[in-house]
């Protein structure tokens, strides 16, 4: 198992935020996370990226303890997260955003190659290199936060509601790359409220409410369970 979360509590201040969280993610593997807003999902996120610190369980990445590792070792095992609201360097170009995932030792000597990489994925990028990334569309922003994110070389991308706010158009581009990632062999945990779409491209999923993972289970079958259908499809 590539990744796995031993019954994870995190508390901020007195209120727990994740209570005994559960997941595994086998490598190669597509997985879901859903809740509405405020039921942990980012929390998670965080807490395997080392952003914050949990009051209780494990986290094991190929079978070692992450847990207590600093961010910069979690990313140096092949983590990466690209947060909520993309959080770009407005005033640097597209080129300086997406090397400055290339800033651990490992991956930096490959800047050269991964960054060509990116722009055969994103051409769109490539058009852009120059421009300045806060006047870039939503859409084109996302791009941005993903090659920046990819330019780390990840085994495990983790990816907090990267659909958020977007044109269904552009919405359905990011998903469309994010599925040619995974076909291409890259570990994938999506967090999305957009949850038909996302239980249609992951094959498992994760379905969190109040810090409690109250449901697991292949995607499809999730898709058609009653729950979901009455809390997240309006069905």
């Amino acid at each position: 198992m590539l990744l796995r979360v031993d019954d994870l509590t995190v508390c901020y201040g007195r209120m727990q935020a994740l209570q005994g969280a559960n997941m595994e993610i086998a490598a190669g593997a597509m997985v879901a996370l859903i809740g509405a807003n405020g039921a942990g999902k980012s929390t998670l996120l965080n807490a395997i990226s080392g952003l914050v610190a949990p009051a209780a369980g494990s986290i094991f990445w190929d079978g070692q303890p992450l847990t207590g590792l600093s961010p910069d070792k979690i990313c140096g095992r092949g983590i990466i997260q690209v947060p909520e609201g993309r959080k770009l360097f407005p005033a640097m170009t597209v080129e300086e955003n997406l090397v400055m995932g290339a800033y651990l030792p490992a991956v930096r000597k490959e800047t050269t190659r991964t960054l060509e990489k990116v722009f055969e994925i994103f051409p769109r990028l490539a058009d852009r290199r120059r421009q300045l990334a806060g006047s870039l569309s939503g859409g084109e922003q996302q791009m941005a936060a993903l090659g920046r994110a990819l330019m780390a070389r990840p085994r495990l991308l983790m990816l907090d509601e990267p659909s958020l706010g977007l044109a269904p158009k552009a919405a359905a581009e990011i998903f469309a790359i994010i599925c040619r990632l995974n076909k291409e062999g890259m570990s994938i945990l999506l967090v999305s409220q957009e949850v038909l779409e996302t239980l249609a491209v992951t094959t498992y999923g994760y379905v969190l409410e109040n810090g409690v993972i109250a449901l697991r289970g292949p995607s499809a079958e999730l898709r058609e369970n009653p729950q979901v259908k009455t809390s997240y499809l309006g069905l």
